[in-house]
């Protein structure tokens, strides 16, 4: 049986708190957090972009599964903020981990779940026999356009998985996919910032491909919420998840550990892989997970997943994601998130 053998995360350092962008457009801040339950969002630095987060989240699951960087047969990154619009990020990502050149690699794009596409298709590729070991990464840059909703947050960070069929950290149990073309957000090639679908967005986009993943997982595998220790549901904003989830049955106490939204926002492709992060540096032997991703356009993947005992001597090898969002933190003023961000655009 296939599953993971290695994962890590990274989230920036630089944060700025949902109040000061609040207050830079006039909003009232208790209204702001009330209403996405966002208290402040990771921001990257200049020397910081989809590759350096991707490089850092393998290195620390290369760190946990123990293995020779050689062995790894194939490198998947999702990302909507690649920082090359011709030439790949695993390129790139590949040389700094010591992998290749023997390797099959791929960047992939499809909004916030390119991270768990990456997955995937990794979890695939060693099911099939083709790569002993494949690592599937989910990181983003993401940008929300100055006094939009999306500004409090689009985020930084991602995490990363390598997925093998010996010495299981975690057992992958099942997995399901719901697709539709749903125009719920979108950004065309050259624009800066994403636009919404206004109508589409809520219950058409994430509730609907959440919920039906969710449950088309559940009814495959014959499980029901009261059976999983975790749930973790995609994290557009600190509400639609703990929604999403109390609607299908799911308890605060399941998901509240991977529910890092509050104080890391919305990391696009990076979102519910660093959430499952999350759970797995605390999860015991033998509980069961459930991840559900949601990517605008739209699509969920769902995983169901099994510790193993391997799990608890493994966790401790690289950062925890609780000690990347609790620990030495540098928040910004509007002005310098504005210039880190290049949100300040001069003539030329």
């Amino acid at each position: 049986m296939p599953g993971i053998v290695g994962y890590g995360a990274f989230i920036p350092r630089n944060r700025i708190r949902s109040e000061e962008i609040a207050r830079q457009w006039g909003k009232d801040p208790a209204t702001i957090q009330r209403g996405l339950l966002l208290e402040e969002k990771s921001v990257p630095g200049l020397d910081e972009d989809t590759i350096t987060i991707s490089v850092a989240a393998g290195r620390a699951a290369l760190a946990r599964a123990g293995i020779d960087a050689q062995r790894v047969g194939a490198l998947y990154i999702g990302s909507e903020s690649h920082p090359y619009a011709v030439k790949p990020s695993g390129t790139v990502v590949l040389e700094a981990l010591g992998l290749g050149p023997d390797i099959h690699v791929a960047d992939f794009e499809f909004a916030c779940k390119a991270g768990t596409e990456a997955m995937s298709v990794a979890l695939a590729m060693v099911e099939s026999g083709r790569a002993e070991y494949a690592m599937g990464i989910g990181a983003d840059t993401s940008q929300g356009a100055p006094n939009d909703a999306l500004e409090f947050s689009a985020s930084a960070g991602g995490a990363a998985y390598i997925f093998g069929k010996t010495d299981l950290l975690v057992e992958v149990l099942h997995t399901y996919s719901f697709t539709s073309d749903t125009p719920d957000f979108w950004r065309r090639e050259g624009e800066f910032y994403p636009r919404h679908g206004g109508r589409f967005t809520g219950e058409p986009a994430y509730f609907h491909h959440v919920m039906s993943a969710t449950k088309g997982i559940l009814d495959r595998s014959g499980h029901k919420p009261s059976d999983f220790k975790y749930a973790v549901f995609h994290m557009p904003n600190g509400k639609f998840p703990l929604s999403v989830g109390k609607q299908m049955g799911f308890t605060q106490a399941q998901m509240e550990q991977g529910w890092v939204v509050n104080l890391m926002g919305n990391t696009y492709s990076g979102s519910s892989p660093t959430g499952l992060a999350a759970v797995l540096d605390i999860a015991n032997p033998d509980d069961l997970i459930l991840i559900t991703s949601l990517g605008s356009g739209a699509g969920s993947d769902s995983f169901i997943l099994r510790a193993t005992d391997l799990l608890p001597e493994r966790q401790g090898l690289a950062p925890a994601v609780r000690s990347m969002l609790d620990g030495p933190r540098k928040y910004l003023t509007y002005g310098q998130y504005a210039k880190l961000r290049e949100k300040i655009v001069l003539n030329h």
